[in-house]
């Protein structure tokens, strides 16, 4: 895998888990034989700084803070991963710097990416159509009529 392909990869599944839920997450990989692992950071919460623009491309200020959760995994191959995700889940954190680790592995990452990501990926996709499909349902047009003079 070259330098592109293994970033594309990640920042795909980086992409897919954020928004997966930690039981899903947990589900799919239970489907996987796990590697020895060791956290390199254990989950921990914390907090970091939103900045915002006005317009867009005004200039930055900061709107506030949000919690966010961490952790780091090495694979016993060696492979480093990372998780981070909003809120304070640090098992969720910790399951997506797994798998993170595992993507990085030529020995794993074929597993985590149709065992995992992809379902995951599919059932997002299939929850945001549905949400639209919903939301459309609900969409009123609003016109206004011209009263003929007379």
């Amino acid at each position: 895998m070259d330098g592109n392909t293994m970033q594309d990869r990640r920042r795909t599944a980086m992409q897919v888990l954020a928004h997966a839920s930690h039981a899903d997450i947990a589900a799919r990989l239970e489907s996987l034989a796990l590697p020895d692992h060791q956290d390199l950071r254990a989950a921990e919460n914390g907090l970091v700084m939103l900045r915002g623009r006005v317009g867009g491309d005004g200039a930055p200020f900061n709107l506030g803070e949000a919690t966010v959760s961490r952790a780091a995994v090495r694979l016993g191959s060696g492979e480093v991963g990372f998780g981070y995700v909003l809120g304070r889940d640090g098992g969720k954190a910790r399951l997506i710097a797994l798998c993170d680790a595992m993507i990085q592995s030529q020995a794993h990452a074929q597993g985590v990416l149709t065992q995992v990501v992809a379902p995951l990926q599919a059932q997002l996709q299939e929850d945001r159509r549905r949400q639209a499909q919903e939301a459309a349902a609900t969409r009123v047009d609003f016109y206004t009529m011209v009263r003929g003079e007379g």
